[in-house]
């Protein structure tokens, strides 16, 4: 999953690194390490609180020096928004543990898209908490949605339904759910000046609240053997530093939809790894819902026109 830094966000003169290197070319490198996530997981094999803690727990220290060189580079973050990255980070946490359930039970590249119900959800908060004004292509895209998700998690047939696929798309909705809430707290103040603190308090609380959470589908393993630990360090490498920073220093520096159709490349890299690495075969329908799912995101996130304000 990606960062939660909000594209346009940032008035500030791009970085010395943002110079040198475009944008567009960062997010696109951090929605390709950030795909790899759930195959991660399929891969470690393990309990969704052990995945938490791991993921989490083995990124804290490059993300603690990370921060400690923006803090001092940038003298440091107001408490108010401290806070704000904990209790972020918190809802955070609930949506690992959500979605490395629904991995489990629905595969590596479903519950990616389905998680991505996130790009409608933000706007309908902002419009009930803040007044923001709904695009009307965010009316169009929601029969279409759920079209999708009813595609994708094989409730429109075409596929061996169970009560294993209905749950597990159940829990991908709900991360779904908590991962917009995590956006919606740190979007306002999403920034490439404070990215390595906010993701650093975001994933230890994530780690801490997620751990918890996952307990509910069995104990955080302290000895999970040598190839599952391999893969929870790349897990914790690939998305949690390095997808998250790169994303987080490069989408405040991106026009909107430009950020927002650059992210979508995430659960359609996420489900090109599924098929590939570890063998995951959707059926037609459930692809067919994936392509619906991400369509409608990605029209959702173009330039608006409105229907109305609060």
């Amino acid at each position: 999953m990606y960062t939660a830094a909000v594209p346009g966000r940032d008035p500030a003169p791009p970085t010395p690194v943002g110079r040198a290197v475009d944008a567009r070319l960062l997010a696109v490198s951090g929605a390709a390490f950030i795909s790899l996530t759930a195959v991660f997981i399929r891969l470690a094999d393990v309990t969704p609180a052990s995945a938490v803690f791991y993921r989490c727990l083995l990124a804290l220290p490059p993300l603690a020096v990370l921060a400690a060189l923006e803090w001092r580079r940038t003298q440091g973050v107001p408490r108010r928004t401290v806070l704000r990255f904990v209790v972020a980070g918190a809802l955070l946490g609930v949506d690992f543990a959500l979605w490395s359930q629904a991995i489990l039970l629905i595969g590596a590249g479903i519950s990616t898209v389905l998680v991505n119900v996130q790009v409608v959800v933000v706007p309908l908060l902002s419009f009930l908490i803040i007044g923001t004004r709904i695009p009307a292509r965010f009316v169009l895209c929601v029969p279409v949605l759920f079209a999708g998700i009813a595609l994708a998690g094989g409730f429109a047939g075409g596929v061996e339904a169970g009560a294993d696929l209905y749950w597990g798309t159940f829990l991908a909705l709900l991360s779904g759910l908590a991962y917009a809430g995590y956006i919606f707290i740190v979007g306002g103040s999403g920034s490439s000046r404070n990215v390595a603190v906010q993701v650093l308090l975001s994933t230890a609380a994530a780690g801490f609240v997620g751990s918890a959470v996952g307990l509910s589908w069995g104990p955080i393993d302290l000895t999970p053997g040598w190839p599952a630990f391999g893969w929870l360090v790349a897990l914790a490498l690939s998305a949690q530093v390095f997808g998250w920073i790169l994303l987080g220093g490069s989408l405040p520096r991106l026009a909107p939809e430009v950020g927002a159709t650059l992210l979508l490349l995430q659960p359609v890299l996420a489900m090109v790894a599924a098929v590939l690495v570890v063998g995951e075969r959707p059926a037609p329908l459930q692809l067919l819902g994936c392509v619906l799912v991400v369509g409608a995101a990605w029209f959702v996130s173009r330039a608006p026109s409105v229907v109305g304000t609060a």
